[in-house]
């Protein structure tokens, strides 16, 4: 059975419950990315809060394995289990926060990235039940707003002033800050190409990176090599990359404004 089918059929169990009113895929294989290592991420819509017993009863019913099992937190409930020996990764919303996270990326244009992940889901989302209220979700997130690629912009600009202390750190072989620094660098750059490229963030941590900037039509010539070698190429050279991609990106900022 493949990992579509297993959601599937995990949504068929799911959907039986009243107070459910959508389940759709999200993460990678919403998206086509998914390979050996993938799990499933389900998410589950609710008119009202699921109750320990909502929760765990599917499970029963499908005879998973329990992994782990959360409470209510940040707007969210989830648990992991398997299934014919593969890991499914649930979350539970309310509906209505769903929509109130979504208004708030694309009508406050605010840059917070699990709100984004939120609409990125809705809008890479494979549906498998509750079509027609994931439809109007879709229809919420399908035009990316150019204000929130501005703000997106504005908020990763700044790379900070351990920045302007890169080189001392080189010299002095200062290994852990040094890298540190490499990879918050690193993350300000893909939040500005994600705000350059209109393309909502879909892991707070930039996971999946490489096929991120394959989608990319704006970013630095080969970005992808280049990033890449800010880790497996020596220090000195990885750091003149790094340098480098935030002079390109720069000018590609640059022009936007004067588009």
């Amino acid at each position: 059975m493949t990992l579509k089918e297993l959601a599937a059929k995990a949504a068929e169990v799911y959907k039986d419950n009243p107070k459910v009113e959508a389940v759709y895929i999200a993460g990678s294989i919403s998206r086509e990315w998914e390979d050996e290592h993938s799990d499933i991420e389900l998410h589950v819509l609710w008119g009202e809060g699921p109750s320990e017993d909502d929760r765990r009863t599917p499970m029963e019913r499908l005879n998973g394995k329990v992994i782990s099992f959360y409470e209510y937190e940040d707007e969210e409930w989830s648990e992991t289990y398997e299934l014919e020996f593969k890991k499914l990764e649930m979350s539970h919303f309310l509906t209505e926060t769903v929509v109130r996270k979504i208004q708030k990326v694309t009508r406050e244009f605010q840059v917070d990235l699990e709100d984004q992940c939120i609409a990125a889901s809705v809008h890479f989302g494979i549906p498998l039940y509750g079509e027609e209220l994931l439809d109007g979700l879709k229809a919420k997130v399908l035009v990316y707003p150019e204000a929130l690629s501005q703000s997106m912009i504005e908020a990763h600009s700044n790379l900070g002033p351990r920045w302007n202390h890169r080189q001392t750190l080189l010299e002095r072989e200062d290994w852990l800050m040094f890298y540190s620094l490499m990879a918050a660098t690193q993350e300000k750059v893909m939040g500005l190409l994600f705000g350059l490229n209109c393309m909502y963030v879909h892991h707070p941590a930039y996971k999946w990176q490489k096929q991120s900037l394959e989608l990319m039509n704006i970013k630095p010539d080969q970005i992808k090599e280049r990033l890449e070698s800010v880790f497996l190429s020596s220090p000195a050279k990885g750091l003149k990359d790094l340098e480098s991609v935030v002079e390109d990106l720069q000018i590609l900022v640059d022009e936007r404004k004067d588009t």
